[in-house]
């Protein structure tokens, strides 16, 4: 169809990243799913995605990318490429639940965890990137968790902190990227009944000596009332697939109209609040600093050449 978009969609076989996919693919995208290649079940993952797209007759291919290793995203990239001569978006998809006490998280444990998101997040923007910026157009979405904003329960320290890291990269780089004619979005999706819950499904401190004193101490029991109490939250039966439509919804929307935000969470932990009265006094302060234009993208003249200058925005048709 005349406007399908190539898509990168990363962690594609994690959380809603197996509905992210679909919701694009029905929507008449090519869509690149990302799995892990140093995992085990990397092959199967793949063959899942060849089986629904072959099942679906939509075009849904699968590519391995390791976030952890600048070596594979950029293979990835240049694969795609390769093949399609662009890249029209990229769907960030990946955080991983964590759940526990901050003290018995080990070190290495806190970075292993922080490369694959953040660090991992960085390795696709700067392999994806120069493509998008040579045409002076593109789309980045971000999916982060609602608790870097909204009201969080205990023991979900280093989920919330990647969370928020997460949430001032995409901000920062919206900015950053205005006047290159590229666009950002921010799907938040809160808690659910089965998938993108850390009270279900979570990674463990690894220090479990850590765990039994806080457990044998005043917090006895605190973990498993606070599990079961975020599990009440929600029903099982609630699955993120608003959050799946919400990304499709954002592909589809024309440039200049996709919202900046869309919050999907069943639980209504408040982060809609909060992320609009930080998002207004982050746009204040780039206001009083002198840089309005760079609240919203522009229409950009494609880069004639590999010069690096920033091409010159023009204004958007009203």
């Amino acid at each position: 169809m005349s406007n399908s978009k190539i898509i990168l969609v990363t962690e594609a076989s994690e959380g809603v990243g197996p509905l992210i996919v679909g919701a694009l693919a029905h929507g008449g995208h090519i869509v690149y799913a990302a799995v892990d290649g140093c995992t085990g079940s990397a092959s199967r993952q793949a063959v899942r995605f060849r089986s629904y797209a072959a099942a679906q007759g939509v075009d849904v291919r699968p590519i391995t990318l390791d976030p952890t290793a600048d070596r594979s995203v950029g293979s990835a990239s240049r694969r795609i490429m390769r093949e399609m001569g662009r890249i029209d978006a990229v769907i960030h998809n990946g955080m991983q639940p964590i759940f526990g006490p901050a003290e018995a998280f080990l070190p290495a444990q806190l970075a292993t965890s922080y490369d694959r998101s953040i660090l991992g997040a960085q390795r696709v923007m700067r392999a994806i990137l120069p493509h998008m910026r040579h045409r002076s157009q593109g789309l980045v979405v971000w999916l982060v968790s609602s608790a870097s904003a909204g009201g969080a329960a205990p023991y979900l320290a280093v989920h919330c902190s990647i969370a928020a890291g997460l949430d001032a990269m995409a901000v920062q780089y919206a900015r950053e990227l205005a006047r290159w004619g590229i666009e950002t979005s921010i799907v938040m999706p809160g808690l659910f009944g089965e998938l993108t819950n850390p009270f279900r499904d979570a990674l463990r401190p690894e220090d479990t000596e850590r765990v039994v004193e806080y457990e044998a101490g005043p917090n006895r029991g605190l973990g498993d009332a606070v599990r079961s109490a975020g599990l009440q939250l929600v029903s099982n039966d609630d699955v993120p697939g608003a959050a799946a439509g919400a990304v499709a919804m954002i592909v589809d929307t024309p440039f200049g109209e996709r919202p900046f935000r869309v919050h999907v969470d069943p639980a209504q932990d408040g982060a809609d609040v909060a992320a609009s009265v930080m998002d207004r006094i982050r746009e204040e302060m780039i206001r009083r600093l002198g840089f309005a234009d760079l609240l919203e993208p522009h229409h950009a003249e494609p880069q004639a050449s590999g010069d690096g200058m920033p091409p010159v925005p023009s204004r958007r048709p009203s």
